[in-house]
């Protein structure tokens, strides 16, 4: 009943009321898995990359989103499961593992899962190294890559804001990269490098960003 209410109803009035400029979204394979992999701006992402494309997105979500007790709990349960989200376990040294084998699950059951190569959002506008994970699920699955480039979402909220401000967004999708060539090949970590390193051009291309060949630090990380 959640699902629908956020597909029929809000996602519908979120594109009336933002109006977002999107292109590409044909060359979107509407059948198999996929792995849709963007720039990050802002928290928001996560909720416009779903709102605009043809089809369903799971993004990892933090699993205390799902284990709320209460009224207030189980509505956010439902909420971010209907919105997508897979539960994943955050904090502890099986993270990073958990998170793949999740990611993994989505894809092998043919369905459609979103990721962001940099790790964080950029807090300076440009475009950061990308970790391998994208390429890890892309070899195992045989999952296409569609690149995706976001603009203007980092101005939804600025300061703070509660309520999403009106403004123009841009999503802009680009060809599905397929790296069937490496089959069996997923262990190498040259060739994760290397494939991780195509999708991130890829992401540059579309976003029109500034590359930065390091990765991005977290707030609160040493420089």
């Amino acid at each position: 009943m959640v699902h629908l209410l956020i597909r029929w109803l809000l996602a519908p009035l979120a594109r009336f009321l933002y109006r977002p400029d999107v292109s590409g979204a044909e060359r979107i394979p509407l059948e198999g898995p996929i792995i849709f992999a963007s720039n990050h701006r802002a928290a928001l992402d996560t909720a416009v990359i779903p709102m605009v494309a043809p089809r369903v997105v799971r993004f990892l979500g933090k699993a205390e989103y799902f284990t709320g007790t209460g009224f207030r709990g189980r509505m956010m349960a439902r909420f971010v499961s209907a919105l997508g989200y897979v539960p994943v376990e955050r904090g502890n040294a099986q993270a990073g593992l958990s998170a793949l084998e999740a990611a993994r699950k989505v894809l092998d059951a043919g369905e459609a899962f979103g990721i962001y190569p940099e790790g964080t959002r950029s807090l300076d506008g440009r475009l950061h190294r990308g970790h391998t994970g994208v390429a890890a699920l892309a070899l195992a699955t045989g999952a296409r890559v569609v690149p995706v480039a976001l603009a203007g979402t980092e101005n939804l909220q600025p300061g703070g804001r509660k309520i999403p401000r009106i403004c123009r967004i841009t999503v802009t999708f680009g060809e599905p990269l397929d790296f069937s060539r490496y089959e069996g090949m997923e262990n190498s970590p040259a060739i994760r490098r290397a494939v991780t390193d195509e999708v991130m051009y890829a992401i540059s291309e579309l976003s029109g960003q500034e590359y930065v060949d390091r990765y991005h630090k977290r707030p609160g990380e040493a420089a």
